[in-house]
């Protein structure tokens, strides 16, 4: 059982520092940020849960616990939990060691919305309540502490020629018929270097302020993640998901911006890119849904954020209403906009071709709440981090379609990883 209290905030910004700031004592952290971005779906503007009462380790234990306990869990699903459920397999190097899936379940909850922090704390820590406010609230008159961490000099994994090379596979396997789409991945890593995750989540943040920003700190991995993608929510009977396909620079100013917009949604390939993945999201929400009810809400609208335009597909549907969350992911995993179609070939494919194992890169991080709800993001423009390892991570990846010009997708990747790199760069 939870206890739960609710108090007026100061300005959010500054709460959610001075939360962040306040959470740094625990080895179980799940942050969620929305950035005040706002949509029909949106639940609450930020959360965090600390301090893990429990740990669930198995898709198994999971489905168990949702269906018995009836409690929140924070956590993710790493890219390669996909070869529990299908023939499918990840060999290629891993620098990070993420686990397939990892949840908690908190000790504490602090939600921010509708201008209060709402304490969801289990019952047996429900008298430290007072006490934690007060502690959050010395933060939130504090400057963040300035950064002094070295620049770091990063490394690729796939160097140019070699990215040519494999993307013009990609578009063999393409004409000879075996796939329609495939998002190619690559990687850009350090190694033997030391990082303030917490500093270097907050800078990250700060470039594109994106709906779906998370941190998380398990012990010794952390996730810095700059994700604009909901990958799958649940509320109640509805199930959402939000696929991108499509991206465009921000123009200089205004009307720059304006007829960037415009031609990135008249783009033919990136519109083709686009339906290609709602299509196939649309065949896997079909696989737990109510016959009839799956429906494309919206097509390829452009949505911006501070450093890109992004086109955003809305697919929805309904699901019995005992039907078993754990389910609705198994059935839908991973992001179709980060495989390809079809889907089961586009990911051998991409393990034949790609050098790098994903891990948490194009898994999932988020919650399941006491009623069965959930929201997951994409993880997406991420670094990631193994502090024991001292090893530090971020992979950037693009649709190859038929249409694709190799160096146009490499100069895509480029920007898309440009935050991560002027993060770590810069020190």
């Amino acid at each position: 059982m939870r206890t739960n209290r609710c108090f007026k905030i100061s300005p959010d910004l500054q709460s959610k520092i001075a939360l962040l700031q306040w959470s740094r004592s625990n080895r179980e952290v799940v942050w969620l940020d929305s950035n005040r971005h706002q949509d029909p779906y949106s639940t609450f503007e930020a959360c965090l849960a600390v301090g893990a009462q429990e740990w669930v380790n198995t898709d198994a234990e999971l489905q168990t616990f949702i269906e018995r306990r009836r409690d929140w869990l924070f956590g993710c699903f790493s890219y390669d939990f996909k070869n529990e459920l299908e023939d499918l397999t990840s060999n290629n190097f891993d620098g990070l060691g993420f686990p397939l899936l990892r949840f908690f379940c908190p000790k504490k909850i602090i939600i921010i919305a509708d201008g209060q922090l709402r304490f969801n704390y289990l019952n047996d820590y429900a008298c430290e309540i007072d006490s934690d406010l007060a502690k959050i609230r010395e933060y939130g008159s504090l400057d963040l502490p300035k950064s002094d961490a070295e620049p770091i000099k990063i490394k690729m994994r796939i160097h140019k020629d070699a990215y040519f090379e494999k993307a013009n596979r990609f578009l063999e396997h393409i004409h000879r018929g075996d796939i329609y789409e495939a998002n190619f991945c690559q990687e850009f890593y350090a190694e033997d270097v030391v990082i303030e995750p917490l500093e270097t989540y907050i800078r990250l943040n700060s470039i594109s302020e994106p709906p779906f920003a998370a941190y998380v700190k398990m012990h010794d991995q952390y996730l810095m993640c700059a994700s604009p993608e909901r990958y799958i929510k649940k509320i109640g009977q509805k199930v959402i998901s939000q696929p991108i396909k499509g991206t465009a620079p921000r123009g200089k100013d205004a009307n720059e911006d304006e007829k960037i917009k415009d031609e990135l949604a008249r783009n033919k390939k990136e519109r083709a890119e686009n339906i290609m993945i709602a299509d196939l999201v649309r065949n896997d929400l079909s696989k737990s849904a109510i016959k009839g009810t799956v429906k494309v809400e919206e097509l390829c609208k452009v949505y911006t954020f501070k450093q890109v335009h992004q086109l955003i597909s809305t697919i929805i549907s309904k699901v019995e209403e005992n039907k078993n969350p754990v389910e609705i992911i198994k059935e839908t995993f991973p992001m179709g906009s980060m495989t390809g179609a079809p889907k089961i070939s586009a990911m051998k494919i991409i393990e034949d071709l790609e050098e790098t194992r994903r891990g948490l890169y194009s898994g999932t991080v988020g919650y399941f709440d006491p009623q069965g709800n959930f929201d997951f993001n994409v993880v997406i423009r991420s670094i990631l981090y193994n502090a024991e390892k001292k090893y530090i991570s971020y992979s950037v990846g693009g649709a190859i379609t038929a249409e694709s010009k190799p160096e146009m997708e490499y100069q895509e990747c480029l920007l898309k990883a440009k935050a991560m790199r002027t993060v770590l760069e810069e020190g």
